[in-house]
């Protein structure tokens, strides 16, 4: 997204989160997706393998029956919103950084509830040189956070030139950072100083001047919104009574959820991704079960019976499908994003990121977080959908991306310059100097073993991909890259961190084996 940065610029992973290290759940994967809970009550959920020739069966009549009385719950949950704030020039604590003009934020207020936060800004090609930090209050806490660092360099993105980048939608924006469930803010945007000696008359002199700040700065404040418990799952403690909320200079613009007007579009959204995933899963499923290599292997047939090559269909070099949880499993609004799904030919690549998001969440909250950062890429950076085609987080549990069908080649938006014919696939950590979980590494090697897989592709293998233009490559140029490679062999970024990506070779080593070769 960011044009043609410089390639020193050490950028990180674009969809950043930085959550709040509270005490982890046990890193066993959940016996049931409590942390996949559907964002539409009354809906049909299936989520074991034993139940296969059930949902077979099942009849997406009674799935759309069973959505329309489901309505009435649906009213009582938070569908989720966004708060925009519009930054102004802070007073500059130390002259010598930066004037006034180059520092922007929000002193301390009291907002709605949020659990997400972000800046945006009006031209996406504008690159934010300096520093952003928010701190913030829990909800029923009185004490604030520490400063917390928001980064800057949101590099993943639509190919340039594609509708979805020209769509006049798109703003530049921080990668999000997570902080729970927050109803106090500040926020400072500070503006990169250079300087710089210059010789005079009288002696040398440091001069000071600083970038200017890209127009438009706006914090967006998501809250995920939440959605009915599972079966057999505990239900929430109440949520502590809201602060009344301050006057602003400047009101917040609320983006809430889609009214009663839009239930409709918003129902057959829902059944509109349902159905990309038939022949996986029973329309209303939670949940896609994973299957035996021999019954991975017949899958494959029926699915792209009349695409197989030759040696494919001599020998399906193929892993076993894993169990993903799927946009209905983690509450996707639907209504949110875009309505039409595009696809690219193939899927030759997978772009293994991290999202730079801090390791102390609760398996549990990944649904929660994976919905923000869904609003975020829609709502708040004008994207048409969530921008990974999957998401893993770090017991192991894989999670349904962009729309469109796990099982085909959607057009993502997450390596800029290499999203046709690729999949991103992004783990929920920092794996800068923490070394990522063997659960989620496993999980990135199972799921390139099969989709991989399903287009015949070798994941210890190199392959040819045409760049879309970025920072690395120039438009046009064909790179061989590794069949499984890091979101840095694409774009000149940390991503997906030094830990995570020396575990690439294992990685493919290991889907590989998976496949049978």
């Amino acid at each position: 997204m960011r044009g043609l940065l410089a390639s020193s610029i050490g950028v990180t992973c674009a969809a950043a989160l930085a959550l709040p290290l509270t005490s982890p759940a046990a890193a066993a994967r959940p016996a049931s997706p409590a942390s996949a809970s559907t964002a539409f009550a009354g809906t049909a959920s299936v989520s074991t393998a034993a139940g296969a020739e059930a949902r077979g069966a099942a009849d997406a009549r009674g799935v759309a029956d069973a959505l329309r009385e489901g309505r009435a719950r649906d009213a009582a949950q938070a569908p989720g919103s966004t708060q925009s704030l519009p930054l102004a020039p802070l007073a500059s604590r130390d002259r010598t950084l930066a004037p006034a003009a180059a520092e922007q934020g929000l002193p301390r207020r009291d907002v709605r509830h949020f659990s997400l936060v972000g800046v945006v800004w009006n031209d996406p090609d504008t690159v934010l040189h300096g520093s952003v930090q928010v701190r913030t209050r829990a909800v029923g806490a009185d004490t604030w956070s520490g400063w917390q660092d928001l980064e800057t360099h949101n590099d993943d993105a639509a190919d340039p030139g594609t509708a979805e980048r020209t769509s006049g939608r798109v703003h530049g924006a921080t990668a999000p950072l997570w902080v729970g469930d927050s109803d106090g803010v500040e926020v400072r945007v500070r503006a990169e100083a250079d300087r710089r000696t210059e010789d005079t008359a009288r002696g040398s002199r440091t001069a000071t001047a600083s970038a200017p700040l890209p127009t438009g700065l706006r914090l967006e404040l998501v809250d995920p919104g939440s959605s009915a418990p599972a079966p057999g799952t505990r239900e929430a403690a109440p949520a502590a009574a809201p602060r009344a909320v301050a006057p602003h200079d400047t009101a917040p613009t609320v983006e809430p959820g889609a009214g009663p007007d839009a239930e409709p579009a918003a129902y057959q959204a829902t059944l509109d991704a349902d159905a990309a995933n038939a022949g996986l899963a029973a329309p209303g499923a939670t949940e896609i079960p994973e299957l035996s290599r021999a019954r991975t292997e017949r899958e494959l047939f029926s699915l792209r019976a009349g695409e197989l090559t030759t040696q494919q269909r001599a020998k399906p070099y193929i892993g076993p499908r894993p169990r993903i949880v799927t946009r209905r499993g983690w509450g996707a609004d639907e209504r949110l994003r875009e309505r039409s799904f595009v696809y690219t030919k193939k899927v030759k690549a997978a772009f293994v990121h991290h999202t730079a998001s801090g390791n102390g969440y609760s398996c549990a909250q990944a649904p929660s977080l994976i919905r923000g950062i869904y609003r975020y890429h829609v709502k708040s950076m004008g994207w048409r959908d969530i921008g990974y085609n999957f998401l893993v987080d770090k017991c192991g549990n894989i999670y349904e991306g962009r729309a469109g069908g796990v099982a085909k080649a959607v057009l993502g938006a997450h390596t800029l310059g290499f999203n046709t014919n690729s999949m991103g696939i992004a783990v929920l950590g920092s794996y800068g100097t923490t070394k990522p979980p063997a659960a989620a590494v496993k999980a990135v090697a199972r799921l390139t073993a099969w989709k991989l897989g399903l287009y015949g592709a070798n994941p210890k293998g190199k392959t040819y991909l045409k760049s879309g233009g970025g920072n690395l490559y120039p438009k046009g140029k064909k790179v061989r890259l590794n069949v499984i490679s890091g979101h840095r062999d694409g774009f000149a970024t940390e991503c997906p961190g030094r830990k995570l990506y020396g575990k690439l070779g294992s990685t493919r080593t290991t889907a590989a084996r998976y496949q049978g070769r």
